[in-house]
């Protein structure tokens, strides 16, 4: 009995307003933090990079996705539930989301477009090969390694692809701050669709979770980006230390559980 208990329950969170609150915030870090170490230390926005400048955003890439590594590394093998190493993985994922999809779409000249949709594609096969492999996608059947490795994988194309969708719809005229309207507006709905209708609460969960990505992208990118291209050109690592001490504080008093399988 004890054992089919364990079996019963998922090494990820339940989902809770407290889970949406954080992972949005970590998607905004992760486009702040990205930006950081990818454009202004290492590439972009650093006066002497100079042509070497696009390097920053693969050497960003490099760094990011090794972290992403360990820590899913350390997820699988872990025993059960841990809110600290589960969130380590999330932001991980969207630093290394970030600077994935500015690699994509800016240095191997696929540009927004290819890139979304190069990553969009990305994200269903994930999904389809994941639900073909163990029966289902549901974050409540995420109860071992196999599955674990398919959560992680999802996540990291569905950041990826949030940070190529989010500038992609910023650039085309709306701005930074349209743009997050635009994601907050689709995510309201994506949540009156599951709280009001039978749509399948797996796929729009799914959609929900891709959705919060351009929703912190574009709110990154409004925080940090110059005041002439619509941002408030607010520092960097500041922006990045200030959610960063938010999202522990959060992850430190909101109540979590792990996501059980129904009975």
């Amino acid at each position: 009995m004890i054992n089919e208990v364990r079996r019963a329950v998922a090494k990820v969170p339940a989902i809770t307003l407290g889970f949406w609150v954080i992972k949005i915030l970590a998607t905004t870090l992760g486009e702040t933090g990205g930006d950081t170490v990818s454009m202004s230390w290492l590439g972009e926005t650093t006066p002497e990079a100079g042509a070497s400048g696009l390097n920053g955003y693969l050497i960003g890439t490099a760094i990011f996705g090794l972290m992403l590594l360990v820590l899913v590394w350390a997820q699988v093998r872990a025993s059960r539930f841990n809110r600290w190493l589960y969130w380590a993985t999330i932001v991980a994922s969207t630093t290394a989301g970030t600077t994935l999809a500015d690699f994509a779409t800016r240095s191997i000249g696929i540009g927004y477009p290819g890139g979304s949709l190069m990553l969009f594609a990305c994200v269903i096969v994930s999904l389809a090969l994941w639900r073909g492999v163990t029966g289902s996608v549901a974050i409540d059947t995420v109860t071992d390694s196999r599955s674990e490795i398919f959560y992680w994988l999802t996540i990291t194309f569905s950041q990826t692809l949030g940070t190529a969708l989010g500038d992609w719809v910023a650039d085309s005229g709306l701005g930074y701050g349209g743009a997050a309207v635009v994601f907050g507006a689709a995510l309201a709905i994506t949540a009156a669709l599951y709280f009001w209708t039978r749509i399948s609460h797996v796929m729009l969960f799914w959609a929900a979770f891709i959705l919060t990505r351009p929703l912190g992208a574009t709110v990154g990118d409004f925080l940090d980006k110059p005041v002439t291209k619509g941002g408030l050109e607010l520092s960097r690592p500041l922006a990045t230390g200030i959610l960063l001490a938010a999202i522990l504080l959060l992850i430190a008093v909101l109540p979590q559980r792990p996501a059980e399988r129904p009975h």
